[in-house]
């Protein structure tokens, strides 16, 4: 193990697949911005559409750019998942 302090560290999700928490504040920080982002776009395009699928039509481009921003934060100053390591056996 290194000395390196992570921002975030992953929890299992099924058997593949890793979902992130903050550890650090600036984990927190980063999860809390991209959070108050995606607040600010939604009611931003609330107030300018007039029916719910226009709004979340509107919306997901937003949230899927912001959560790939959130993924490379974590994937670049989070810990490795340990059961994505190939096994020499």
């Amino acid at each position: 193990m290194s000395n390196k302090k992570y921002w975030f560290k992953p929890a299992r999700f099924w058997k593949y697949f890793a979902f992130y928490y903050p550890v650090n504040y600036w984990g927190y920080f980063i999860t809390l911005t991209c959070l108050w982002i995606l607040v600010k776009v939604f009611l931003a395009l609330n107030l300018s559409t007039h029916s719910v699928s226009d709004l979340l039509i509107n919306f997901s481009p937003w949230a899927i750019v912001v959560m790939i921003i959130f993924d490379i934060f974590c994937r670049v100053f989070g810990e490795f998942p340990y059961w994505w390591r190939k096994r020499n056996k």
